[in-house]
């Protein structure tokens, strides 16, 4: 939007630790292996030329507020007139001994992907080879990935991916297809995947039809779940007696369960960055950084923020990526209206909005309030809406120079 709508005398400045960023609402297709890499992530060095903005790529370690200067990593701090943080989030860790260094967090997505790109091309090497997979966090984060983990692993793998319309029709399907694998030599049982989650139920922000059936299409398919067990400690385990595969890595719950898997997953909930805080800007009780109706700092007139990171004091919402997308027009209004000395515009978010929920076969299940809607067709809906959205950063011309 600055590309489009440059203000003369403004130098722009974007920090980021990676030059491609990706996309969320495509990231459990690529999971799944629907899209490629560049199918869904934003080439930030062309949008960048694009907007005549500067880009530096390193990471934001902290700010000093009285000095108007953001510190990075490996660079020298950069000052700032105006600021606008949009840095999301991550899952907690913190709490669990053991997450922040044997886990795999679903956020930052980079490292996640990286992690799940390095599992799925060393998978061919040990073919024979069981492979554990435990995810925890039973939102919709957590059963959409397990879904999708599930669906490109087996079909790595050289197992079908029917598209099942009901626990019976599954089980027919099933019946038949162990036959074919059995044939090829194939073992069903060498891929599980287990996800827990400390609640009763699965995905506790929806419907119940949503969660019913989705907990039904995760059985159907053998993911083992683990409800009400709350995991409290994460550590790696040595073995020495089999030294192909040293390491496996074991789950404690509170219950007393504990469990082996070659790779954990956190999709649990978000957590901020700790420098947001220490800043001194104003935060809430988990660290999130306070915006009023325009998105500006409660404290601090000259910083904005948005996403994840940033908690409207006015209008609570869950941490999702569509309410992220929604505030980027707002954002953009503001910072402009600011550096213009113009008054700043309100903007009130949707109460609810439309949950698309993809199960990993090219079907997707709609869930909003108390309504409930699933099939293929949602998927394709679902997938024209993304494909469009990252049109708009594609072959984009250079407008001006940086500086």
């Amino acid at each position: 939007m600055f590309g489009i709508q440059p203000l003369p005398s403004v130098r722009l400045t974007l920090i980021s630790d990676v030059l491609h960023a990706p996309y969320s609402g495509m990231l459990p297709g690529h999971v799944a292996g629907f899209y490629d890499y560049d199918e869904c992530h934003i080439d930030l060095r062309s949008l960048a030329e694009f907007a005549g903005c500067q880009i530096l790529i390193d990471r934001a370690i902290a700010i000093d507020i009285n000095k108007n200067l953001v510190i990075c990593q490996t660079h020298p701090p950069v000052n700032f007139d105006l600021l606008s943080v949009d840095i999301g989030s991550t899952p907690a860790t913190l709490s669990v001994p053991g997450a922040a260094e044997y886990a795999i967090a679903a956020k930052p997505v980079p490292e996640f992907l990286a992690s799940w790109n390095q599992l799925i091309s060393e998978r061919p090497n040990h073919p024979q080879k069981p492979l554990r997979i435990a995810i925890v966090g039973g939102g919709a984060g957590g059963v959409e990935l397990a879904l999708n983990m599930q669906s490109r692993l087996r079909k790595e793998e050289g197992f079908g991916n029917e598209q099942c319309t009901g626990f019976n029709g599954w089980i027919l399907r099933y019946s038949e297809r162990r036959k074919r694998e059995k044939g090829r030599g194939k073992k069903e049982e060498e891929l599980e995947i287990n996800l827990f989650h400390s609640g009763a139920e699965l995905m506790q922000g929806h419907n119940h039809r949503v969660r019913r059936r989705l907990q039904e299409i995760l059985i159907s398919r053998g993911i083992q779940l683990h409800l009400k067990e709350k995991v409290c400690a994460v550590k790696k385990i040595e073995r020495e007696t089999n030294p192909q595969f040293p390491t496996d890595y074991q789950i404690s719950c509170k219950s007393g369960l504990e469990l082996e898997y070659d790779r954990i997953f956190l999709v649990t909930q978000a957590s901020a960055a700790n420098w947001i805080k220490e800043s001194g800007l104003a935060a809430d009780s988990n660290g999130f950084m306070q915006v009023n109706d325009c998105l500006q700092s409660v404290s601090h007139p000259n910083v904005f923020g948005a996403g994840d990171i940033a908690a409207m004091v006015n209008y609570p919402r869950p941490k999702a990526g569509v309410f992220a997308v929604r505030q980027g027009k707002p954002l953009f209004e503001n910072l402009q209206q600011f550096l213009l000395e113009k008054p700043l515009k309100p903007f009130a978010p949707q109460k609810q909005y439309l949950g698309l929920i993809g199960t990993g076969n090219k079907r997707a299940i709609a869930s909003r309030g108390s309504f409930m809607w699933e099939s293929a067709l949602l998927w394709y809906w679902k997938d024209w809406i993304d494909r469009q959205f990252m049109q708009k950063f594609s072959n984009l011309p250079k407008t001006r120079n940086t500086k």
